[in-house]
């Protein structure tokens, strides 16, 4: 029976293991699917280094961490800078892969068939900088969406939430929540944005899964925006990655 598995902190929520125990089960699949729960960064390397694990997804922190513990990188993850998805090989290489982009994508698109057509999309905030944002950035960068990242502390390509001014907000049609405010179960907090200048125009979509509805895209609904939660892109990205898994 093979044998895959979640790499983070704090997993106990774990979206995956509950996904994939139950496609196993309705696609009769022989397979398990385990949390590994890692304070460290060596923790998450002795994992690794059991080769009775075909697979691994990886969350927060380690999407970048995990990156010099691979023997190399598909196209996309290097360019990406972060690993969400990890195959062994049949040699025992370990290959990083990201499927984050493809689910954020795919379910994008979903939800709104012609954003990338026309005028409806040019540029977006990307709220947060971690190895979530940047899998966002690349699938808007490539789609010739310009992209700003948003942060708490200033640095490079980065401006602070105090810089969203009225004219930023007029010309940005999407705002994607790649931080963890708004998770159960502090479900009170969201990113600290200008939400009056929000309308019927902005597409408002957090990766938060859990609540469905964060304070984030509740306060973009009452403003009129289109909004979209994480649940799909989780959904799609797992998908991906099976398909990665069991390729030849």
């Amino acid at each position: 029976m093979d044998k895959y598995g979640l790499l983070g902190k704090h997993i106990d929520y774990s979206f995956s293991r509950s996904y994939f125990a139950s496609k196993f089960k309705q696609e009769a699949i022989k397979a398990s699917y385990v949390n590994f729960d890692c304070a460290t960064i060596e923790e998450v390397h002795a994992y690794l280094e059991n080769t009775t694990i075909s697979g691994f997804n990886v969350t927060i922190p380690y999407k970048e961490a995990v990156i010099p513990l691979l023997d190399t990188l598909n196209a996309d993850a290097l360019a990406i800078g972060a690993v969400n998805t990890i195959k062994r090989t049949s040699d025992g290489d370990l290959i990083g892969y990201n499927t984050d982009y493809i689910g954020f994508e795919n379910a994008l698109l979903e939800k709104f068939p012609n954003i990338f057509t026309g005028e409806r999309l040019k540029k977006a905030l990307i709220l947060g900088t971690g190895g979530a944002s940047k899998a966002v950035w690349y699938a808007l960068e490539k789609r010739g969406v310009h992209c700003q990242y948003v942060s708490r502390k200033r640095k490079e390509n980065t401006i602070i939430y105090e810089d969203i001014s009225a004219s930023v907000m007029e010309e940005t049609t999407l705002i994607i929540n790649c931080t963890p405010l708004g998770t159960f179960p502090e479900i009170e907090k969201y990113p600290e944005i200008p939400y009056q200048y929000i309308g019927s125009k902005h597409i408002l979509y957090d990766l938060i899964y859990n609540p469905e509805l964060t304070a984030f895209l509740d306060k973009g609904s009452t403003q009129g925006a289109a909004i979209i939660n994480g649940l799909r892109m989780l959904e799609l990205q797992a998908e991906a990655a099976w398909d990665i898994w069991n390729k030849a």
